[in-house]
């Protein structure tokens, strides 16, 4: 077989045709840490590697020729046409860590490209519809409203978070918790860690008996149950319908009706104010983060004076990249969803007033979680494809795993930053001198 060094000398053969897997060696510049196959017969990588991609057909060329990056990989993958080896669709992490840790794409010279072009051909260069799964392009969803409108945003929720409950108690477990856990030891369950996440968050916001407490972008209703069970008195919103369906039956069949109530509305049409704390629990991600002043500006209006404010979310791990998602995550996963640093969600809370008390970084839970979230998925495979289909299985497989490979490697993080309202003097109630929880 030529070698990548053989492509890219002066005394190449211009007018071959190159096979699929030397086009691959090229970009990937003879390091390639998988084994590689393709419809055309060829082969690339180590024979003995414990992991592989295998392209099936001349679709999914197309879609990675016309696709560069996540994008195109996730179509052909998605789509049926690629297929991975050695690990399981539910838990594609070994396979997307040796792709992050080794695989450096190469862009080769222009005559070399021109060849690559050649041997692809013009065909393969041309969009063809992508999977069913994909959400449009940004630009394309003007139609459902002006980015981060109350009718995008229910949009974007529904696209997610309305895909099947049974789904989501078959990857989340028992606790249908979607956020990152705290694991007070290495070997604690996910269930336990997740306990343990909304007893921090409870102690964090000093919560009692005959408290009142908002929780925005709720989800199943997770943290409204503890708090009741707490004594305390707690209203969710959530965009989703079937999250809210699903929290109020659960709140009722605790008998903690009189305590709890989850909300099918966005947390802007709450009307209620004078809480005691305000939960925002994985929610800052699909707030935009141009629209973060108002966002804690709101979130402080609910506060009494001396209301502590607790916001859970994922960050990057600096301040100077742009907030937009990739476009797998983009397209597949969360449409609109935006991070930014740590930093930046510090600055707006403090911004409009609030009194930055404690921060801190979870970013190697959310690892944990989304392997043990991975765990769940694989032991409940058959009926997860079942449920939603095996396309869809596929995407959350494939963005659990690589999620995972993210907050391993520090491209994002989870930072929990807690605040609190001071009145016009700069009194803050009273809160007690050092953190007055338990790690």
């Amino acid at each position: 077989m030529t070698t990548f060094r053989e492509h890219t000398t002066q005394g190449h053969d211009d007018d071959r045709k190159l096979t699929l897997a030397e086009i691959l060696e090229i970009f990937a510049a003879g390091r390639l840490p998988l084994r590689f196959t393709a419809y055309d017969g060829s082969s690339a990588g180590p024979e003995d590697a414990s992991v592989g991609l295998d392209l099936r057909t001349p679709r999914g060329t197309t879609y990675l020729a016309t696709a560069p990056g996540d994008l195109g990989l996730a179509r052909a993958y998605i789509s049926g046409d690629l297929e991975l080896h050695g690990v399981h669709p539910g838990d594609p992490y070994e396979l997307l860590t040796a792709l992050v840790e080794k695989l450096a794409f190469k862009r080769p010279p222009a005559r070399v490209l021109a060849q690559i072009v050649r041997s692809v051909g013009i065909e393969h260069l041309r969009p063809i519809s992508p999977p069913p799964q994909e959400a449009l392009p940004r630009w394309r969803r003007i139609a459902e409203g002006l980015r981060h409108s109350k009718t995008r945003d229910a949009d974007a929720i529904h696209h997610h978070y309305d895909v099947s409950n049974r789904f989501y108690e078959m990857v989340l477990g028992p606790s249908m918790t979607y956020t990152c856990a705290c694991y007070p030891r290495p070997d604690a369950s996910l269930e336990e860690a997740q306990d343990n996440k909304y007893r921090l968050v409870f102690e964090k916001l000093r919560l009692k008996p005959g408290d009142r407490l908002l929780d925005v972008g709720c989800g199943w209703g997770g943290m409204v149950r503890y708090a009741a069970r707490h004594g305390v008195k707690a209203i969710g919103v959530t965009l989703s319908a079937q999250q809210a369906e699903w929290a109020q039956k659960a709140i009722a069949e605790e008998g903690l009706g009189d305590l709890a109530e989850v909300r099918h509305s966005d947390y802007r049409d709450v009307h209620e104010s004078q809480f005691d704390a305000v939960s925002s629990i994985g929610l800052t991600e699909h707030i935009g983060v141009a629209n973060y002043p108002s966002y804690f500006r709101f979130l402080q209006s609910k506060l009494r004076t001396g209301g502590l404010l607790l916001n859970h979310c994922i960050t990057r791990h600096d301040n100077r990249h742009g907030p937009a998602a990739g476009s797998f995550i983009d397209r597949y996963v969360f449409p609109d969803g935006e991070l930014t640093g740590s930093g930046r969600i510090i600055t707006e809370m403090q911004d409009v007033g609030m009194e930055v008390m404690h921060e801190e970084n979870l970013r190697h839970h959310y690892a944990m979680t989304l392997r043990d979230w991975c765990a769940n998925l694989v032991a409940n495979w058959d009926d997860a494809v079942a449920e939603v289909g095996i396309a869809t299985a596929k995407v959350w497989g494939l963005y659990m795993a690589g999620s995972r490979v993210g907050f391993e490697q520090n491209a994002i993080q989870l930072h929990q930053v807690l605040a609190v309202k001071l009145d016009a003097h700069g009194h803050d109630g009273g809160l007690p001198l050092r953190p007055w929880w338990t790690a």
